[in-house]
């Protein structure tokens, strides 16, 4: 293994083992998720990270999945961090082409990786917080990346004792901040869940893991929960303190529009929202999307939007 003592996921080593989050978890099945084949990294050789003064421990999951296109840009951004205190966790889905490789390339940096079947996006990251033991948990998807101060601007945010934070994320465009009061309608109320949403492991602990039975958009349901469930305390950045650049060409650009409507639905239903005020906005969001294709009704949409401000 080779180790780039220049990478900020390399400082701060220490030989004594931290509690991982499942630890923490009332009856958790730790048979399902623990037990792993294929795996490398700092943890395997016997090292580790843990909270230091003025350094939370910030943990990073990438999940990934024949990503040997993007992945090398998705984990430098996270070892070539100005922050310094970092845990990285790598969840690969058994990959066909060279991510694994690229992965073992930086092994030396990397806390743990570990490569197997798994169950979907979301399958994926919960594991990899279950066994994370950072102070701050972001997810990063093996397509996007951070940007250079993102976990030193995460650092100084949850210094306002908060349990969850936004950044600002490049996408196509420059999005930023958190309208908690449109979530009873739209969920897009927050720039991005990858490189975007960092959430405190108390937090954490109190919300659980993402419902695996959501495959497009089980951060949608967690949220919702953090808000109206649980009405945990989230800010975001100032719109100049930018966390990541999102792929807008990456997996959730293949999502079927009507699909994604549909699981929206669930998540509501589920979260015992009216069930005939979301059978309304089901309908509404349909009719929208088909209409939207015209061009002129397409302008008169976004007039409209523009002047209601949603």
């Amino acid at each position: 293994m080779n180790i780039e003592t220049n990478h900020s996921t390399q400082k701060n080593l220490k030989k004594v083992k931290s509690n991982y989050l499942y630890e923490d978890i009332e009856n958790y099945n730790e048979s399902k998720n623990l037990i792993f084949q294929n795996s490398g990294g700092l943890r395997t050789k016997g090292l580790y990270k843990s909270f230091i003064k003025n350094k939370p421990l910030i943990s990073i999951i990438t999940v990934s999945f024949n990503s040997e296109k993007t992945i090398e840009k998705t984990i430098l951004s996270v070892l070539q961090q100005s922050y310094e205190n970092i845990e990285y966790i790598i969840v690969d889905g058994n990959s066909k082409d060279g991510t694994l490789d690229i992965i073992k390339k930086y092994e030396g940096s990397i806390d743990l990786w570990v490569s197997e079947n798994d169950e979907g996006i979301f399958n994926a990251i919960n594991k990899g917080i279950s066994i994370c033991s950072g102070d701050i948990i972001g997810i990063l998807n093996s397509d996007d990346i951070l940007t250079k101060n993102a976990l030193t601007l995460v650092k100084k945010y949850f210094e306002n004792e908060v349990d969850f934070v936004f950044g600002s994320v490049e996408k196509d465009r420059l999005l930023s901040g958190f309208n908690k009061k449109k979530i009873k309608w739209k969920f897009n109320i927050y720039p991005s869940h990858s490189s975007g949403f960092f959430i405190s492991k108390n937090a954490q602990l109190k919300v659980g893991l993402y419902d695996e039975q959501f495959k497009l958009h089980a951060d949608y349901d967690l949220i919702y929960k953090l808000i109206c469930k649980l009405n945990l305390k989230g800010i975001a950045m100032e719109r100049s303190d930018i966390t990541g650049k999102f792929n807008i060409l990456g997996k959730s650009s293949e999502e079927n529009r009507f699909n994604y409507y549909y699981e929206e639905f669930k998540i509501r239903k589920k979260n015992n929202q009216n069930f005939f005020f979301i059978s309304i906005l089901l309908i509404i969001k349909c009719l929208y999307f088909i209409l939207y294709k015209i061009k002129f009704m397409h302008k008169f949409f976004h007039f409209i939007r523009k002047k209601l401000n949603i």
